[in-house]
């Protein structure tokens, strides 16, 4: 299966907008059954309840979390998503600014079977700290 750059920006633009909606469902419902993603080389989040997992977790510290698109570059079934969020972390009360990007491997049904996604931790700890 390859995917064509405007299905690939069409795909990071619907996927822009469920991260946009809050729900982490919304966001799960773009990995396969048993897709997996591991952010930062951490620990694996596994089928769509650890997609919707990963997902809560950046929601209860960030609850206005706003993700803007980069764009998106892609290889046969292989994708580069480009990302940026801003929001205001709850325990703080500082704004963030986090930058970074998910690699995505996709099934045939385009959905996700396996990402990394990658931000620099320690700008986003400081940003936390408000340093």
């Amino acid at each position: 299966m390859t995917l064509t750059p405007e299905q690939a920006a069409r795909l990071a633009d619907a996927y822009t907008a469920a991260w946009n909606t809050g729900e982490p469902d919304a966001v799960a419902s773009f990995f396969t059954p048993d897709g997996t993603i591991i952010i930062n080389n951490g620990e694996p989040s596994v089928g769509r309840a650890g997609a919707a997992a990963m997902a809560a977790g950046f929601y209860a510290d960030i609850p206005d979390l706003q993700l803007t698109s980069g764009g998106a570059r892609c290889a046969g079934d292989h994708v580069l998503y480009l990302w940026s969020f801003t929001g205001t972390h709850v325990e703080t009360g500082n704004r963030l600014h986090v930058s970074g990007w998910e690699e995505w491997d996709l099934a045939e049904d385009h959905l996700v079977r396996f990402s990394r996604g990658w931000f620099d931790a320690d700008d986003y700890a400081r940003q936390i700290a408000g340093a």
